[in-house]
């Protein structure tokens, strides 16, 4: 009603300021104003009368999602309600519920993203369904029991931390590998995915031609320091090369070790084909001595660019690659972008397919992106692989 008001408001105010204006009633003033009255009524449309609620963890325990929040928000400044969990969630999870749940009091959030890799969310999914049953939920991610989410939320998304066993090993064959170093820990490798992971590497690796190489480090989980792991592949990681040669990807399963494989890597010149997190933030800039200031934090046109330059500098180039943006930076804004279709009617929880999925998502990532239902029984639960940047 508001809109139909205001339209001919604006109506109103064209034909009287026409009349004012002139004396004429030639038939091309009139079809101005026609289409001026059009143009205004268009402008009047494209103002959104809803919200979306994103939800993400602080800059300072997740500065990845938290910026690419903030990218949305600059994005669709009208439309995005950014939201942010306490800093120790741990500690305060009924207030992050609580938080979560507020969204559904106000009638103008039609649809929450939460991007934020939690476990112990779905209650506060569950309560705004509760009350609002008509909400769209998207999970970018959150790590509560699968078929338990997929029962109360619209879509679920992940990383494909499986599947990459497969694609990181295909990887490394086609950057030139020979050899495949895996790198891990008695309590990392004690874990269920890490170790199916590793399992999914190794046949590939082996399916290839590649030799497999199981190398253990001082366990930092298990008694041991970090800096013992890390002295320890200060060491070994020349000694592997000269047994093995530069043509050996080198792979580590935990994060403090990225720092050290990449830097050894612009030193020895073998492949690092993809960490353990895959983005452009994790081991580069510390290895590089990348300096990324508040101007460039978030672009990885600009960072992708530094570390391309460090590597050619450093005689690397096409010895390094990862996932051209960080996943949590990606997920909010390609999450957004879903919740958006779907709150506008164009795509129904039904319509949500691998090829929608991956058409947005290439138009979020500027490069292809990769979706396959994480159970086959499970319509509404995807996990996600990028295609990769070469340095």
């Amino acid at each position: 009603m508001y809109k139909k008001a205001l339209i001919l408001f604006l109506v109103c105010i064209m034909v009287f300021s026409f009349a004012a204006c002139s004396n004429d009633t030639d038939a091309p003033a009139e079809t101005e104003t026609e289409e001026n009255a059009a143009a205004a009524e268009e402008e009047v449309e494209d103002v959104k009368d809803y919200k979306i609620g994103l939800v993400t963890p602080a800059i300072s325990v997740s500065e990845d999602e938290f910026r690419g929040g903030e990218r949305v928000v600059e994005k669709y400044p009208d439309i995005v309600k950014h939201l942010v969990l306490p800093e120790n969630f741990t500690a305060e999870q009924e207030t992050a519920i609580a938080q979560i749940t507020s969204l559904a009091d106000d009638e103008s959030v039609k649809a929450i993203v939460i991007a934020t890799g939690y476990s112990g969310i779905l209650p506060a999914v569950q309560k705004v369904k509760e009350v609002r049953p008509d909400m769209i939920v998207i999970t970018a991610p959150i790590w509560d029991d699968p078929d338990a989410m997929a029962n109360y939320i619209d879509l679920c998304l992940d990383t494909d931390w499986l599947r990459r066993g497969d694609t990181i090993a295909q990887k490394a064959y086609d950057m030139g590998a020979k050899t495949y170093i895996h790198y891990s820990f008695p309590t990392h490798m004690s874990k269920e995915l890490i170790a199916n992971r590793h399992g999914k590497m190794k046949e590939t690796a082996e399916r290839l031609g590649m030799e497999f190489v199981e190398l253990m480090t001082p366990d930092p989980h298990g008694g041991d320091s970090y800096s013992a792991m890390v002295q320890f592949l200060n060491e070994d990681i020349p000694r592997q090369i000269d047994k093995y040669g530069e043509d050996t990807n080198i792979f580590g399963t935990n994060c403090s070790m990225q720092d050290v494989i990449i830097a050894k890597a612009l030193e020895l010149g073998y492949i690092m084909a993809e960490q353990c997190c895959p983005t452009p933030t994790q081991g580069f800039p510390a290895a590089m001595g990348l300096e990324i200031g508040p101007e460039e934090a978030g672009d990885f046109d600009v960072i992708n660019e530094m570390i391309k330059q460090k590597a050619a500098e450093a005689g690397a180039t096409g010895r390094l690659s990862t996932w051209p943006i960080a996943v949590g930076y990606f997920l909010p804004e390609f999450a957004v972008e879903v919740a958006i279709r779907m709150v506008e009617g164009e795509v129904e929880v039904a319509d949500l397919s691998q090829e929608l999925l991956e058409e947005i998502g290439e138009e979020v990532a500027g490069v292809s992106v990769y979706f396959n239902k994480m159970k086959p029984e499970l319509d509404n639960y995807f996990l996600m692989i990028m295609d990769s940047i070469f340095y």
